[in-house]
Protein backbone atom coordinates (compact mmCIF):
# COMPACT_ATOMS: atom_id res chain seq x y z
CA UNK A 1 0.00 0.00 0.00
CA UNK A 2 1.07 3.52 -0.33
CA UNK A 3 -0.02 6.66 1.28
CA UNK A 4 -2.92 9.04 0.84
CA UNK A 5 -2.42 12.30 -0.54
CA UNK A 6 -0.77 14.72 2.25
CA UNK A 7 -0.75 12.11 4.91
CA UNK A 8 1.40 8.66 5.74
CA UNK A 9 -1.37 6.75 6.44
CA UNK A 10 -1.84 3.33 4.37
CA UNK A 11 -4.08 3.73 1.00
CA UNK A 12 -4.82 0.79 -1.05
CA UNK A 13 -2.29 -1.46 -2.87
CA UNK A 14 0.31 -0.24 -5.16
CA UNK A 15 0.89 -2.07 -8.17
CA UNK A 16 4.52 -2.97 -8.94
CA UNK A 17 5.19 -0.01 -11.77
CA UNK A 18 3.88 2.09 -9.04
CA UNK A 19 6.26 0.99 -6.60
CA UNK A 20 8.84 1.44 -8.89
CA UNK A 21 7.85 5.13 -9.55
CA UNK A 22 7.33 5.84 -5.66
CA UNK A 23 11.02 4.32 -5.52
CA UNK A 24 12.39 6.88 -8.23
CA UNK A 25 10.36 9.79 -6.89
CA UNK A 26 11.75 9.04 -3.14
CA UNK A 27 15.64 8.88 -4.53
CA UNK A 28 15.10 12.32 -6.06
CA UNK A 29 14.19 13.65 -3.31
CA UNK A 30 16.84 12.18 -0.98
CA UNK A 31 19.26 13.09 -3.52
CA UNK A 32 18.14 16.55 -3.43
CA UNK A 33 18.42 16.75 -0.03
CA UNK A 34 21.62 15.32 0.21
CA UNK A 35 23.07 17.77 -2.06
CA UNK A 36 22.01 20.41 0.13
CA UNK A 37 22.55 19.01 3.19
CA UNK A 38 25.65 18.31 2.39
CA UNK A 39 27.42 21.67 2.16
CA UNK A 40 26.76 21.84 5.93
CA UNK A 41 28.20 18.78 7.27
CA UNK A 42 31.52 19.03 5.65
CA UNK A 43 32.56 22.50 7.39
CA UNK A 44 32.92 20.70 10.80
CA UNK A 45 35.37 18.82 9.44
CA UNK A 46 37.74 21.59 7.82
CA UNK A 47 37.65 23.66 10.95
CA UNK A 48 36.33 21.98 13.77
CA UNK A 49 40.02 21.25 15.00
CA UNK A 50 40.85 24.90 14.05
CA UNK A 51 38.35 26.22 16.13
CA UNK A 52 38.68 24.06 19.11
CA UNK A 53 42.85 24.83 19.34
CA UNK A 54 42.15 28.54 18.95
CA UNK A 55 39.37 28.31 22.00
CA UNK A 56 40.94 26.15 23.91
CA UNK A 57 44.34 27.47 23.63
CA UNK A 58 45.87 24.05 23.12
CA UNK A 59 46.41 21.52 20.50
CA UNK A 60 45.69 18.45 22.53
CA UNK A 61 42.37 19.07 23.03
CA UNK A 62 42.00 19.97 18.92
CA UNK A 63 40.03 16.82 17.95
CA UNK A 64 37.62 17.02 21.35
CA UNK A 65 35.50 19.09 18.77
CA UNK A 66 35.04 17.00 15.75
CA UNK A 67 34.48 14.01 18.38
CA UNK A 68 32.15 15.90 19.80
CA UNK A 69 29.78 16.04 16.60
CA UNK A 70 30.32 12.20 16.03
CA UNK A 71 29.22 11.63 19.54
CA UNK A 72 26.23 13.91 19.14
CA UNK A 73 25.93 12.07 15.63
CA UNK A 74 25.89 8.74 17.90
CA UNK A 75 23.54 9.60 20.53
CA UNK A 76 20.43 11.30 18.02
CA UNK A 77 20.99 7.28 16.29
CA UNK A 78 18.57 5.04 18.51
CA UNK A 79 15.95 8.12 19.31
CA UNK A 80 16.08 8.72 15.77
CA UNK A 81 15.78 5.22 15.25
CA UNK A 82 12.82 5.22 17.39
CA UNK A 83 10.94 8.11 16.18
CA UNK A 84 11.28 6.73 12.34
CA UNK A 85 9.83 3.42 13.63
CA UNK A 86 6.86 4.88 14.87
CA UNK A 87 6.25 7.45 12.46
CA UNK A 88 8.54 7.28 9.15
CA UNK A 89 11.61 8.62 7.74
CA UNK A 90 10.45 12.34 7.05
CA UNK A 91 9.72 12.88 10.66
CA UNK A 92 13.07 11.48 12.05
CA UNK A 93 14.97 13.39 9.02
CA UNK A 94 13.23 17.05 9.32
CA UNK A 95 14.03 16.73 13.61
CA UNK A 96 17.58 15.80 12.97
CA UNK A 97 18.06 18.68 10.39
CA UNK A 98 15.90 20.73 12.88
CA UNK A 99 18.70 20.06 16.21
CA UNK A 100 21.70 20.80 13.64
CA UNK A 101 20.97 23.90 12.70
CA UNK A 102 20.33 24.91 17.04
CA UNK A 103 24.08 23.43 17.33
CA UNK A 104 25.35 25.47 14.46
CA UNK A 105 23.90 28.42 16.20
CA UNK A 106 25.50 26.81 19.67
CA UNK A 107 28.97 26.93 17.80
CA UNK A 108 28.71 30.53 16.84
CA UNK A 109 28.18 31.29 20.14
CA UNK A 110 30.87 29.70 22.10
CA UNK A 111 33.08 31.07 19.26
CA UNK A 112 32.04 34.54 20.12
CA UNK A 113 32.67 34.51 23.97
CA UNK A 114 35.05 31.78 23.77
CA UNK A 115 33.44 29.15 25.67
CA UNK A 116 35.03 25.53 25.20
CA UNK A 117 32.64 23.71 26.86
CA UNK A 118 29.45 25.28 24.86
CA UNK A 119 31.50 24.63 21.51
CA UNK A 120 31.79 21.02 22.66
CA UNK A 121 27.85 20.93 23.04
CA UNK A 122 27.37 22.75 19.66
CA UNK A 123 29.00 20.31 17.73
CA UNK A 124 27.72 17.64 19.48
CA UNK A 125 24.02 19.05 18.56
CA UNK A 126 25.57 19.64 15.20
CA UNK A 127 26.10 16.13 14.87
CA UNK A 128 22.30 15.73 14.54
CA UNK A 129 22.64 16.69 10.91
CA UNK A 130 25.04 14.17 9.71
CA UNK A 131 22.77 11.42 11.12
CA UNK A 132 20.06 12.72 9.02
CA UNK A 133 22.42 12.07 5.92
CA UNK A 134 23.27 8.81 7.20
CA UNK A 135 20.17 7.69 8.07
CA UNK A 136 18.72 8.81 4.14
CA UNK A 137 20.67 5.89 2.58
CA UNK A 138 18.45 3.30 4.72
CA UNK A 139 15.28 5.47 3.24
CA UNK A 140 16.73 5.22 -0.50
CA UNK A 141 16.73 1.39 0.74
CA UNK A 142 13.08 1.03 2.29
CA UNK A 143 11.36 0.50 -1.61
CA UNK A 144 14.59 -0.62 -3.67
CA UNK A 145 14.46 -4.38 -4.88
CA UNK A 146 17.03 -6.42 -3.17
CA UNK A 147 19.38 -6.67 -6.49
CA UNK A 148 19.39 -3.30 -6.41
CA UNK A 149 19.77 -2.62 -3.04
CA UNK A 150 23.09 -1.66 -2.63
CA UNK A 151 22.70 0.74 -6.06
CA UNK A 152 19.76 2.54 -4.36
CA UNK A 153 21.99 3.48 -1.03
CA UNK A 154 24.99 4.13 -3.41
CA UNK A 155 22.99 6.88 -5.26
CA UNK A 156 22.16 8.24 -2.30
CA UNK A 157 25.50 8.54 -0.79
CA UNK A 158 26.67 9.63 -4.20
CA UNK A 159 24.30 12.90 -3.92
CA UNK A 160 26.26 13.74 -1.07
CA UNK A 161 29.78 14.55 -3.26
CA UNK A 162 28.62 18.02 -4.80
CA UNK A 163 27.55 19.61 -1.68
CA UNK A 164 30.92 17.74 0.28
CA UNK A 165 32.96 18.84 -1.99
CA UNK A 166 31.77 22.68 -1.85
CA UNK A 167 31.53 22.77 1.53
CA UNK A 168 35.28 22.43 2.40
CA UNK A 169 36.22 24.89 -0.36
CA UNK A 170 33.38 27.25 0.71
CA UNK A 171 34.59 27.57 3.88
CA UNK A 172 37.53 30.51 3.42
CA UNK A 173 34.55 32.80 1.43
CA UNK A 174 32.62 31.88 4.23
CA UNK A 175 34.86 32.97 7.02
CA UNK A 176 35.48 35.94 5.09
CA UNK A 177 32.11 37.03 4.65
CA UNK A 178 32.45 37.60 8.50
CA UNK A 179 35.22 40.11 8.15
CA UNK A 180 34.87 42.93 10.85
CA UNK A 181 31.64 42.11 12.87
CA UNK A 182 31.68 40.37 16.23
CA UNK A 183 31.46 36.92 14.66
CA UNK A 184 34.87 35.41 14.26
CA UNK A 185 36.06 34.54 10.88
CA UNK A 186 36.24 30.55 11.61
CA UNK A 187 32.85 30.29 13.25
CA UNK A 188 31.31 31.85 10.17
CA UNK A 189 30.83 28.79 7.92
CA UNK A 190 28.42 27.46 10.83
CA UNK A 191 26.34 30.28 10.40
CA UNK A 192 26.01 29.20 6.89
CA UNK A 193 25.65 25.48 7.82
CA UNK A 194 22.70 26.27 10.86
CA UNK A 195 20.60 27.88 7.47
CA UNK A 196 21.69 25.09 5.09
CA UNK A 197 19.95 22.88 7.79
CA UNK A 198 16.87 24.37 8.02
CA UNK A 199 16.55 24.64 4.03
CA UNK A 200 16.80 20.67 4.10
CA UNK A 201 14.52 19.94 6.24
CA UNK A 202 11.88 21.96 5.31
CA UNK A 203 12.54 20.41 1.57
CA UNK A 204 12.48 17.05 3.44
CA UNK A 205 9.00 17.32 5.12
CA UNK A 206 7.27 19.21 2.30
CA UNK A 207 8.15 16.22 -0.41
CA UNK A 208 9.24 13.71 1.51
CA UNK A 209 5.15 12.07 0.59
CA UNK A 210 4.33 9.34 1.04
CA UNK A 211 6.86 8.32 3.87
CA UNK A 212 9.10 5.17 2.37
CA UNK A 213 9.40 3.23 5.16
CA UNK A 214 5.57 3.38 5.98
CA UNK A 215 4.61 2.30 2.51
CA UNK A 216 7.31 -0.88 2.65
CA UNK A 217 5.74 -1.72 5.93
CA UNK A 218 2.42 -1.76 4.56
CA UNK A 219 3.31 -3.66 1.38
CA UNK A 220 5.14 -6.41 3.77
CA UNK A 221 3.12 -10.24 4.55
CA UNK A 222 1.06 -9.81 7.43
CA UNK A 223 3.59 -11.90 9.37
CA UNK A 224 5.90 -9.02 9.13
CA UNK A 225 3.81 -6.36 10.40
CA UNK A 226 3.49 -6.72 13.87
CA UNK A 227 4.28 -4.11 16.43
CA UNK A 228 6.45 -6.10 18.46
CA UNK A 229 8.58 -6.85 16.02
CA UNK A 230 9.50 -2.98 15.80
CA UNK A 231 10.78 -2.13 18.63
CA UNK A 232 14.71 -1.72 19.80
CA UNK A 233 14.94 -5.26 21.52
CA UNK A 234 13.62 -6.83 18.65
CA UNK A 235 16.88 -5.20 16.36
CA UNK A 236 19.02 -6.17 18.84
CA UNK A 237 17.58 -9.49 18.87
CA UNK A 238 17.57 -9.49 15.17
CA UNK A 239 21.51 -8.73 14.92
CA UNK A 240 22.54 -11.37 17.87
CA UNK A 241 20.37 -13.91 15.96
CA UNK A 242 22.50 -12.86 12.04
CA UNK A 243 26.52 -13.35 11.88
CA UNK A 244 25.91 -11.22 8.43
CA UNK A 245 23.97 -8.52 10.30
CA UNK A 246 27.53 -8.23 13.24
CA UNK A 247 29.89 -8.73 10.18
CA UNK A 248 27.81 -5.59 8.78
CA UNK A 249 27.81 -3.93 11.84
CA UNK A 250 31.60 -4.76 12.26
CA UNK A 251 32.67 -3.35 8.65
CA UNK A 252 30.55 0.38 8.97
CA UNK A 253 31.66 0.79 12.48
CA UNK A 254 35.67 0.03 11.58
CA UNK A 255 35.29 1.82 8.50
CA UNK A 256 33.52 4.63 9.97
CA UNK A 257 36.20 5.11 12.52
CA UNK A 258 39.37 4.72 10.64
CA UNK A 259 38.37 7.25 8.43
CA UNK A 260 37.27 9.88 10.78
CA UNK A 261 40.41 8.82 13.06
CA UNK A 262 42.83 9.82 9.99
CA UNK A 263 40.53 12.10 8.37
CA UNK A 264 40.09 14.83 11.58
CA UNK A 265 43.68 15.06 12.06
CA UNK A 266 45.33 15.38 8.35
CA UNK A 267 44.11 19.24 8.50
CA UNK A 268 46.28 19.80 11.42
CA UNK A 269 49.40 17.20 9.73
CA UNK A 270 49.14 19.18 6.58
CA UNK A 271 49.37 22.97 8.74
CA UNK A 272 52.53 21.49 10.52
CA UNK A 273 53.90 21.11 6.62
CA UNK A 274 53.20 24.70 5.44
CA UNK A 275 49.53 23.93 3.86
CA UNK A 276 47.54 27.25 4.03
CA UNK A 277 43.81 27.10 4.94
CA UNK A 278 42.64 26.95 1.02
CA UNK A 279 45.51 23.52 0.34
CA UNK A 280 44.17 21.87 3.60
CA UNK A 281 40.33 22.40 2.19
CA UNK A 282 41.73 21.43 -1.43
CA UNK A 283 42.96 18.11 0.17
CA UNK A 284 39.95 17.51 2.35
CA UNK A 285 37.27 17.84 -0.92
CA UNK A 286 39.68 15.21 -2.50
CA UNK A 287 39.24 12.91 0.18
CA UNK A 288 35.24 13.49 -0.01
CA UNK A 289 35.20 13.36 -3.49
CA UNK A 290 36.85 9.56 -2.32
CA UNK A 291 34.21 8.99 -0.10
CA UNK A 292 30.80 9.39 -2.47
CA UNK A 293 31.37 10.19 -5.95
CA UNK A 294 32.25 6.67 -6.47
CA UNK A 295 29.69 5.08 -4.36
CA UNK A 296 27.29 4.04 -7.46
CA UNK A 297 30.41 1.69 -8.60
CA UNK A 298 30.57 0.56 -4.69
CA UNK A 299 26.82 0.29 -5.13
CA UNK A 300 27.23 -1.89 -8.40
CA UNK A 301 30.22 -4.03 -7.51
CA UNK A 302 28.45 -4.93 -4.01
CA UNK A 303 25.40 -5.96 -6.09
CA UNK A 304 26.88 -8.20 -8.69
CA UNK A 305 29.85 -9.11 -6.96
CA UNK A 306 28.72 -9.85 -3.52
CA UNK A 307 28.60 -7.71 -0.08
CA UNK A 308 31.36 -9.43 1.14
CA UNK A 309 33.93 -8.93 -1.85
CA UNK A 310 33.69 -5.22 -1.12
CA UNK A 311 34.00 -5.22 2.26
CA UNK A 312 37.14 -7.19 1.70
CA UNK A 313 37.88 -4.01 -0.80
CA UNK A 314 37.26 -1.61 2.23
CA UNK A 315 39.84 -3.64 3.54
CA UNK A 316 42.46 -2.86 0.88
CA UNK A 317 41.55 0.46 0.06
CA UNK A 318 41.70 1.44 4.00
CA UNK A 319 45.50 -0.11 4.29
CA UNK A 320 46.42 1.41 1.89
CA UNK A 321 45.61 4.95 2.50
CA UNK A 322 47.26 4.69 5.95
CA UNK A 323 50.09 3.48 4.32
CA UNK A 324 50.47 6.45 1.93
CA UNK A 325 49.03 9.47 4.49
CA UNK A 326 51.24 8.15 7.17
CA UNK A 327 54.52 8.01 5.53
CA UNK A 328 53.58 11.35 3.06
CA UNK A 329 55.48 13.79 5.89
CA UNK A 330 55.60 17.04 3.28
CA UNK A 331 54.71 15.13 0.58
CA UNK A 332 51.22 16.95 -0.07
CA UNK A 333 50.20 15.11 -3.59
CA UNK A 334 51.08 11.73 -1.48
CA UNK A 335 48.60 12.84 1.45
CA UNK A 336 45.84 13.40 -1.01
CA UNK A 337 46.18 10.48 -2.88
CA UNK A 338 46.19 9.05 0.58
CA UNK A 339 43.48 10.71 1.88
CA UNK A 340 41.32 9.93 -1.44
CA UNK A 341 42.04 6.20 -1.22
CA UNK A 342 40.65 6.35 2.62
CA UNK A 343 37.54 8.20 1.26
CA UNK A 344 37.01 5.32 -1.16
CA UNK A 345 37.70 2.61 1.44
CA UNK A 346 35.20 4.58 3.61
CA UNK A 347 32.72 4.21 0.60
CA UNK A 348 33.18 0.61 0.21
CA UNK A 349 33.13 -0.41 3.67
CA UNK A 350 29.69 1.83 4.15
CA UNK A 351 27.58 0.63 1.30
CA UNK A 352 28.63 -2.76 1.14
CA UNK A 353 28.04 -2.79 4.99
CA UNK A 354 24.56 -1.14 4.69
CA UNK A 355 23.25 -3.25 2.10
CA UNK A 356 24.34 -6.40 4.33
CA UNK A 357 22.79 -5.15 7.09
CA UNK A 358 19.58 -4.67 5.42
CA UNK A 359 19.34 -7.76 3.77
CA UNK A 360 20.18 -9.73 6.95
CA UNK A 361 17.13 -8.49 9.31
CA UNK A 362 13.36 -8.74 8.92
CA UNK A 363 11.65 -5.58 7.45
CA UNK A 364 9.71 -4.84 10.94
CA UNK A 365 13.50 -4.61 12.72
CA UNK A 366 15.32 -2.82 10.00
CA UNK A 367 14.73 0.73 11.32
CA UNK A 368 15.79 -0.13 14.67
CA UNK A 369 18.83 -1.88 13.69
CA UNK A 370 20.09 1.10 11.68
CA UNK A 371 19.59 3.23 14.08
CA UNK A 372 21.87 0.52 16.14
CA UNK A 373 24.41 0.56 13.12
CA UNK A 374 24.71 4.25 13.22
CA UNK A 375 25.00 4.53 17.27
CA UNK A 376 27.19 1.67 16.99
CA UNK A 377 29.66 3.10 14.38
CA UNK A 378 29.43 7.01 15.52
CA UNK A 379 30.19 5.84 19.16
CA UNK A 380 33.40 4.09 17.69
CA UNK A 381 34.10 6.70 15.91
CA UNK A 382 33.96 9.45 18.54
CA UNK A 383 36.19 7.60 20.78
CA UNK A 384 38.72 7.23 17.71
CA UNK A 385 38.34 11.09 16.89
CA UNK A 386 39.32 11.55 20.80
CA UNK A 387 42.28 8.90 20.55
CA UNK A 388 43.80 10.75 17.83
CA UNK A 389 44.11 13.94 19.07
CA UNK A 390 46.12 12.17 22.18
CA UNK A 391 47.84 9.87 19.78
CA UNK A 392 48.79 12.67 17.28
CA UNK A 393 50.44 15.15 20.03
CA UNK A 394 52.07 12.37 22.15
CA UNK A 395 53.23 10.07 18.82
CA UNK A 396 52.61 12.12 15.80
CA UNK A 397 50.46 11.32 12.37
CA UNK A 398 52.57 8.53 11.17
CA UNK A 399 51.36 6.31 14.41
CA UNK A 400 48.20 7.80 14.06
CA UNK A 401 47.75 5.87 10.65
CA UNK A 402 49.42 3.44 12.11
CA UNK A 403 47.00 2.15 14.80
CA UNK A 404 44.07 2.90 12.01
CA UNK A 405 45.80 -0.01 9.80
CA UNK A 406 45.64 -2.36 12.82
CA UNK A 407 41.94 -1.71 13.11
CA UNK A 408 40.98 -3.34 9.99
CA UNK A 409 42.61 -6.62 10.81
CA UNK A 410 39.45 -8.12 13.11
CA UNK A 411 37.10 -6.53 10.12
CA UNK A 412 39.23 -8.74 7.51
CA UNK A 413 38.95 -11.96 10.06
CA UNK A 414 35.52 -11.92 10.84
CA UNK A 415 34.56 -11.18 7.00
CA UNK A 416 37.08 -14.49 6.00
CA UNK A 417 35.07 -16.06 8.18
CA UNK A 418 31.69 -15.59 7.28
CA UNK A 419 32.74 -16.10 3.93
CA UNK A 420 34.32 -19.68 5.14
CA UNK A 421 31.50 -20.70 7.17
CA UNK A 422 28.63 -18.75 4.80
CA UNK A 423 29.78 -19.85 1.15
CA UNK A 424 26.38 -19.41 -0.78
CA UNK A 425 25.77 -16.53 1.37
CA UNK A 426 28.76 -14.85 0.57
CA UNK A 427 27.88 -14.90 -3.02
CA UNK A 428 25.29 -12.42 -5.10
CA UNK A 429 22.60 -10.28 -3.31
CA UNK A 430 21.79 -12.73 -0.42
CA UNK A 431 25.03 -11.81 1.16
Amino acid sequence: MTASPGTDRPAPPLGLPDVARLQRRTSWVLIAGQILGGLGVPISIALAPVLATEISGTEALSGLASTAAVIGTALVSLPLAALMTARGRRPGLVLAYAIGAVGAGLVVLAATIRNFPLLLLGMAAFGAASSANLQARFAAADLAAPDRRARAISVVVWASTLGAVLGPNLSAPASRSFAGTAIPETAGPFVWAAVVFLLTGTLIGVLLRPDPLLTARALAAPAEQTREGRSLRAGFAAVKASPRARLALVTVAVSHTVMVSIMVMTPMDLGHHGAGLELIGLVISIHIAGMFAFSPLMGWLADRLGRLSVIGLAAGLLSVAALLAGTAGAGHGRSALGLFLLGLGWSAGMVSGSALLTDSVPQPARAAVQGLSDLTMNAAAGVGGAAAGLVMSQAGYGWLNAVGAALLLPMAALALFTARRHPVAAKGVSD
